[in-house]
């Protein structure tokens, strides 16, 4: 019940924040596939906890364990199944909230669902989930590099300090070159700076995620309930978090005239482009060739190292403690998460694409 994604390119994850280990089943890949264990071990460590000062410090190597579906280097097309087990978990850390609601967190909706809740990190409520979409993610990705489709995500704002440059002015090599993923350096500095203020405050704040997907070919899409950017919504919606996602122009657009904002088509050798992109490569729902951009925006995380007021499971007046290790600001580490969706997604249209006309059958 809601932890599967995809059509045909199909994830569903299962474990909690502090059981004995995190997983995903991934069904649909196709047979041939080259998997490399070291390039899904790589997108495992930018999620990682414990990375740097601005990140939670637990202490997980997340290792990637391949159980099946993989055969001499090469998918098989049978389900393939990954296991993270966890190593540093200290539920001790959570006895003191075991009947207490924590503000803004799934603490009291998942009481109210199920009549009863693992109250150690959030269980599966916990972001650590993501931690299998990851790794299905490295997977997908590799799919996309065989088409030459790329998925690069960079952290574009922490709270209302923005990088102003867009995504085309940026070398986007360089979001891995510090510790907040921001491309550009002078603005990253700030950035770390920031963070880390809100975090000997003893607080969170938020940012947004700009990703860019590149060489997408045109006609992904599947009008008129699932079309792509609907899907990639669902996506990042579905990342602990998320608050807000736009694609193309997004909120922005509003403030055009349909003369500035329409994308006018040219024919450039045997492709037909266009001259402009405010429609952020989708068009009816469906990708037309052109770069594929959106925006997520993350909210504060929502443990704080300060007293709140609260109730508990009986409805009583009660202050929650912030205990515990937590991100202050989650965007750095939610970079990979990101264009680990965004992979999936593209992946699973690639496939259903195949399907569109008689002669790709």
């Amino acid at each position: 019940m809601g932890n599967s994604f995809g059509k045909l390119f199909k994830i569903t994850t299962f474990g909690e924040s502090h059981g004995l280990a995190l997983g995903v089943i991934l069904e649909g890949c196709p047979a041939g596939l080259s998997i490399d264990p070291s390039f899904i071990q790589s997108e495992m460590q930018r999620r990682k906890p414990g990375q740097s000062k601005i990140t939670t410090q637990r202490k997980e190597e997340d290792e990637v364990e391949i159980l099946s579906g993989v055969f001499e280097g090469k998918s098989t097309g049978t389900p393939i199944g990954i296991v993270i087990r966890n190593a540093d978990q200290k539920s001790k850390d959570y006895s003191h909230i075991a009947d207490k609601f924590r503000p803004s967190h799934a603490d009291f909706t998942y009481f109210e669902k199920y009549g009863i809740r693992d109250y150690r990190g959030g269980g599966r409520s916990s972001a650590r989930e993501t931690a299998a979409r990851v790794a299905a993610g490295a997977i997908a990705k590799l799919l996309l590099q065989e088409k030459g489709i790329t998925v690069q995500a960079f952290v574009s704002q922490v709270g209302s300090l923005k990088l102003e440059k867009p995504y085309q002015e940026l070398d986007l090599t360089k979001t891995e070159d510090n510790i907040v993923r921001c491309p550009d350096p002078e603005t990253a500095e700030q950035m770390i700076e920031l963070i880390d203020s809100v975090r000997k405050d003893r607080d969170t704040i938020g940012g947004v995620i700009t990703c860019v997907i590149k060489n997408t070919p045109p006609g992904l899409g599947e009008p008129v309930f699932d079309r792509l950017h609907a899907e990639l919504g669902k996506a990042m919606l579905s990342i602990n978090a998320v608050k807000g996602f736009e694609y193309g122009s997004g909120f922005d657009g509003v403030t055009m005239h349909g003369s500035q904002h329409n994308d006018s088509f040219v024919k450039e050798g045997n492709q037909i482009r266009t001259t402009t992109n405010h429609s952020g490569g989708i068009q009816g729902g469906i990708s037309n060739g052109e770069d594929i951009y959106f925006r997520v925006a993350f909210k504060p995380v929502a443990t704080i190292m300060q007293d709140q007021d609260s109730v508990n499971e009986a409805g009583e007046a009660v202050t929650v403690s912030g205990k515990g290790r937590h991100d202050p600001c989650v965007v750095p580490r939610a970079v990979p998460i990101v264009e680990a969706m965004a992979a999936l997604v593209i992946a699973d249209y690639l496939l259903l694409s195949k399907s569109d006309k008689i002669q790709d059958i």
